[in-house]
């Protein structure tokens, strides 16, 4: 190979920075330096998985669940998966339609892989998840935008929606998601209905319901309640504290199921064995560990909002799921990526800017609070005292 030969893909060469990683890894670097960084930018839950949890995933591994499964992952894990949304939402489902993927991520790779060809388009929100319009993209497909505003709650407005369907027979895909990254706002189900009619059929609805469970009012609705031929993704990090399990699964319409299966064969060939049942466990006896977790979440959610309120950060809709609040600091810059970096160097606090959520996050900043009680609240004194200054050398 000669030296100038230039091996990288204008897609790899074109894919923008994850801006929270961005902040994580100069967190990390100031804390190998010796200062003290409240965490306050990562959107992963900062408990343990619970013991139920390691138990069978620890098991499965003794008994040699180390192998290749079928693509489509084990039996048992589908129909767990079966009766979790029975439970939960009341459907009944197939556990053909289940797919087990290699997390959440995995399942929105081989949706897009199955569903867009070169040119094909796909409705997401701005802001939306970082990690959406790349997924598109990789594919050969184009994101297409459409704003939500904080005053409508960040949610689409299906009469836009159906216009852009009317006007562009490119679009194959709407994304969802409830609750939502980075806002932590839970599409009504009224406004389901109303997406479901604007899509009329035309493009598949593929709904990211990773945040599940994690609710602090109404439960969040499952798209399928509302359009049995949409695709739903989730997973395990979230809810039950797996991240680094990496397992997620979809649900898929039965058209989908073949092609996803093929696409896992040979992407993927299966998810992990061992993590499969873990899952299992996750669905059927981490109940008490759930609703444990989901209690600090929510005692965290409301000093976060207290403190907010407190230094006149306004949030105009109250975030209800997640581990999420999207706050409007435009009064104090109008370059909310270099503000975080200022806030992350000066006062010790990682907080994501909200232009990785897209070009509709300028003047935000999204605060995850998957931290302890204590270091939401110092990170907070931080911050308060941080943007007084910032006031006054304004001022001055």
């Amino acid at each position: 190979m000669t030296k100038d030969c230039n091996w990288v893909s204008e897609r790899a060469e074109g894919m923008p920075p994850f801006l929270v990683m961005e902040v994580l890894e100069r967190a990390r670097a100031l804390e190998c330096s010796g200062r003290d960084i409240v965490h306050l930018e990562v959107g992963e839950p900062d408990f343990d998985t619970p013991p139920v949890i390691m138990e069978a995933g620890c098991r499965a591994m003794r008994d040699g669940h180390t192998h290749y499964t079928h693509s489509m992952g084990h039996p048992e894990l589908r129909e767990a998966v079966v009766d979790w949304f029975a439970r939960r939402y009341g459907l009944t489902i197939r556990a053909d339609r289940v797919v087990i993927t290699m997390g959440t991520s995995g399942a929105l790779a081989l949706l897009c892989a199955a569903v867009l060809n070169p040119g094909d388009r796909a409705l997401l929100s701005d802001p939306g998840y970082a990690c959406y319009p790349n997924f598109v993209c990789a594919f050969g497909g184009e994101p297409v935008r459409i704003s939500v505003s904080e005053a409508s709650g960040f949610q689409y407005d299906a009469a836009e929606v159906a216009a852009k369907i009317d006007a562009d027979p490119r679009i194959r895909m709407l994304m969802l998601n409830s609750p939502a990254n980075p806002t932590g706002i839970i599409t009504s189900p009224e406004r389901l209905r109303e997406l479901v009619a604007a899509v009329d059929g035309r493009a598949l609805i593929v709904s990211d319901e990773i945040y599940h469970g994690l609710e602090y009012g109404e439960p969040a609705r499952s798209i399928l309640e509302f359009e049995p031929e949409a695709a739903v993704v989730s997973g395990f990090s979230k809810l039950f504290a797996m991240t680094g399990w990496r397992l997620g699964y979809a649900v898929l319409p039965e058209y989908l199921v073949r092609p996803v299966q093929k696409l896992q064969q040979n992407l993927f060939i299966s998810a992990p064995d061992f993590a499969q049942f873990a899952a299992i466990a996750a669905l059927t006896e981490a109940e008490e560990d759930i609703e444990r977790m989901r209690l600090a979440y929510d005692a965290r959610r409301r000093l976060v909002l207290k403190r907010l309120a407190e230094m006149g950060l306004e949030v105009l809709v109250e975030p209800t799921g997640a581990f999420y609040v999207f706050f409007n600091v435009s009064r104090y810059t109008d370059d909310v990526y270099a503000f975080a970096f200022q806030i992350l160097e000066e006062a010790g606090v990682a907080l994501t800017p909200g232009v990785d959520f897209g070009p509709g996050g300028e003047g935000y900043l999204r605060l995850s609070y998957a931290n302890s009680l204590e270091r939401i609240d110092e990170g907070m004194s931080r911050l308060a005292e941080f943007l007084n200054m910032h006031e006054n050398k304004r001022e001055a």
